[in-house]
């Protein structure tokens, strides 16, 4: 991975282990964990955020339910066929675990990539405004990562008529929060989506994407 690959998504998070690590693949001889850490907010809420931990890291340091831990990475995504449909499934990818340290922001990620698929913008029925926005980020091996953001007020207004190709970089937090999915039949589903909060935007160059890059990010 080269140096703009390592800084072009970029992640640190503080939280508490909410779940045991399970196991769920290997990568050259390295075994993977995931488990799910409670993030708070300034509002007194929590995001409950999915990572990805290899068993050389939990060699070093034991994790288990209740521990704290600050962790930086990646934000990462890989997509999982259920049944004919492809689903985008997002995760915080660690590379290394910090020592225990109170920062201001517990929940902070930096990435720079390419819009995507076209904007979409709203207001909610209080008139504020949203946009959201699907952004590439290009890793390692011709891999890429697809993040969804969310842009508020001003910054919503900003990205709203950008183009597919277009370059952005955004800071912001991740999020989760729970959605209820319509199966159909009148069957309801709660899920949790995650996606980066923006509280900072700039813009860069234009890169084209073709139309099977695009499919690929399909999120349900």
């Amino acid at each position: 991975m080269n140096y703009e690959q390592m800084n072009n998504n970029k992640l640190q998070l503080i939280g508490t282990i909410v779940k045991e690590p399970v196991y769920t693949h290997e990568v050259f001889g390295e075994g993977f964990y995931e488990t799910v850490i409670s993030v708070p907010r300034l509002s007194e809420q929590k995001d409950l955020i999915p990572i990805t931990i290899s068993d050389r890291l939990l060699a070093r340091y034991e994790v288990k339910v209740g521990d704290k831990i600050n962790v930086v990475g990646q934000f990462r995504s890989y997509n999982k066929l259920e049944g004919e449909k492809s689903k985008l499934l997002l995760t915080a990818f660690v590379r290394d675990v910090l020592p225990e340290d109170e920062v201001q922001s517990p929940n902070i990620i930096e990435i720079t990539g390419f819009i995507c698929k076209p904007p979409i913008y709203r207001t909610t029925p209080f008139k504020r405004e949203i946009c959201d926005v699907l952004i590439a980020v290009n890793r390692a091996y011709n891999k890429s990562d697809y993040i969804p953001c969310i842009m508020w007020g001003r910054n919503a207004r900003f990205v709203q008529n950008m183009k597919v190709g277009d370059k952005l970089s955004v800071v912001g937090r991740i999020q989760s929060r729970i959605y209820v999915k319509n199966l159909g039949n009148d069957n309801m589903e709660e899920r949790v989506a995650y996606e980066v909060s923006v509280s900072k935007i700039t813009t860069g160059e234009k890169e084209e994407f073709s139309a099977m890059e695009i499919a690929s990010a399909e999120i349900e």
